[in-house]
């Protein structure tokens, strides 16, 4: 089964990233074969319309999924793998413009300062390589902002939709059979330095239990307890406990309410629902997105259902649990129960590395145009042998491929991640709540489309002056000619 699933991603992530890599052998394919001829018009036009196409199946699908209803998970996920192929398809067609350009911007290089002629004019030699090179960065630098704008767009809505599993620094054990729960108890305990425990209840028959007020109904945010529970979900110990009335914990926005209505019933019986109304009270939760309905364990034992702990619940206000504390656990414990330890959202970070990888490459694409030998000596010409003016001229080549690169690269970037951003975030709930906005991260794209020509120039300004000057190309070295004899 897992080596399927391996090979369904392979076989789906490999489809795009197969466009993406083959724009770098298309600009190389449609360069011509020097400086003085043109790029094929045919594969102009195809990759024109290439870059369309995907650009509009990218709007298409992009507009289809723009609004805020439920959608299906596996119809969501291929509508993103569809948007995912349509914008390796639009970088896929801007491989033939790399040649085009690289070919236009050294027969206009006279336009240029003097000073930065000599490095531009070289990019129109050996076109396929530079091409190659160019389009690599480009690529890259698409993949890299498309993810970083996707990856800030799935955070938010991520963020949003967050709902803590108990308050901020609780620990939460759950999981345990009943039987074990004397034991799981006892460890938490030696472990925490006899940290109090509070323990949400279920019932141990086979049935139900609901709780519904006159503006509210909560279905599964019902705790059964005593008052060491009551006290962990306001954060309070002042609030009120009384063994016969419940307690609603909400901002308020729903109301005050003054009673509660218990839904239970008995699966064994085959009955109808019961229904018994309680006193209760409304209190504010300690936290925002803490709603809950605390019900005393007397109420729910005094309807004929015995309860067993699900959940040991160690309060943060009497004691703050460690990561390493946890950790004991953890190894303590093993596979008997489950161990949560509430620090809010936690976004995600794996990106960052994917972004990083990917700049990495789109460097040494940069750095790869640089290494025509023929170039080298036409800008060591140009210096007048000079190496701190061979240095100038390669980092002002490294930085205007770069420049190239990158620039084309962000705007293809840019509008594939925002326009992949409505598929990547499609609720898929019954109830959706509205999108979460986000904020288009244009610093972080504006520092990458700035800094990579920069790196790019230093790296190759201040290279080892011996790899300036080397051919690519080893040649044998000369032997001198042998004497010859006189009869």
């Amino acid at each position: 089964m897992i080596a399927s699933i391996v090979f369904l991603l392979i076989v789906v992530l490999g489809i795009p990233a197969t466009f993406v890599c083959g724009a770098v052998i298309f600009a190389a394919r449609s360069a011509p074969r020097d400086r003085h001829a043109h790029v094929g018009r045919n594969r102009l036009v195809v990759g024109a319309i290439l870059s369309v196409f995907g650009l509009v199946a990218m709007a298409l699908i992009a507009w289809s999924t723009h609004e805020d209803q439920h959608y299906d998970d596996f119809g969501s996920a291929l509508t993103a793998l569809a948007g995912v192929m349509a914008g390796a398809l639009l970088i896929f067609g801007l491989g033939p413009f790399i040649p085009w350009l690289l070919l236009v911007l050294g027969r206009n290089a006279s336009r240029l300062p003097p000073a930065f002629r000599p490095a531009v004019r070289p990019l129109a030699d050996r076109p396929a390589r530079t091409a190659a090179g160019v389009t690599t960065t480009m690529s890259a630098i698409a993949v890299a902002i498309a993810v970083v704008i996707i990856s800030v767009a799935v955070t938010a809505k991520a963020r949003a939709e967050y709902r803590p599993e108990g308050r901020l620094g609780a620990l939460v054990v759950e999981g345990f059979s009943p039987d074990q729960a004397a034991t799981v108890r006892a460890v938490i305990r030696q472990e925490l330095s006899g940290a109090p425990i509070a323990e949400n209840n279920g019932q141990r028959e086979l049935g139900h239990i609901s709780v519904e007020t006159s503006d509210y109904s909560y279905w599964a945010e019902t705790h059964i307890g005593d008052q060491a529970l009551l006290r962990y979900l306001t954060g309070d110990p002042s609030t009120p406990y009384d063994p016969e009335t419940a307690v609603v914990i909400t901002t308020g926005e729903e109301g005050v309410t003054d009673s509660a209505k218990i839904q239970y019933a008995f699966f064994e019986t085959n009955q109808s629902p019961s229904t018994k109304t309680i006193p209760a009270i409304t209190v504010s939760p300690p936290e925002p997105r803490l709603r809950a309905v605390f019900i005393p364990a007397k109420v729910v034992q005094d309807l004929g259902f015995h309860l067993e702990p699900e959940q040991l619940i160690v309060d943060p206000s009497l004691h703050r649990t460690s990561a390493i504390e946890r950790e004991r656990l953890e190894r303590r414990l093993g596979e008997t129960a489950q161990i949560h330890l509430e620090q809010g959202y936690q976004a995600p970070t794996g990106w960052l590395y994917v972004v990083a990888v990917l700049v990495l490459i789109a460097l040494v694409g940069a750095l790869a145009t640089i290494r025509s030998a023929r170039s080298r000596r036409i800008l060591l010409r140009a210096g007048g042998g000079s190496v701190a003016a061979l240095r100038f001229f390669v980092g002002c080549r490294a930085a205007f491929s770069a420049a190239l690169g990158t620039a084309m690269g962000a705007c293809a970037g840019c509008v594939i991640g925002l326009l992949l951003a409505w598929p990547m975030t499609t609720p898929i709930d019954w109830d959706p709540a509205p999108r979460a906005p986000f904020e288009t991260p244009w610093a972080l794209i504006a520092a990458l489309v700035v800094g990579l020509p920069a790196f790019a120039a230093a790296i190759a300004a201040f290279a080892p002056a011996r790899w300036l000057t080397r051919s690519d190309r080893m040649s044998k070295p000369t032997l001198p000619p042998s004497p010859v004899s006189v009869p």
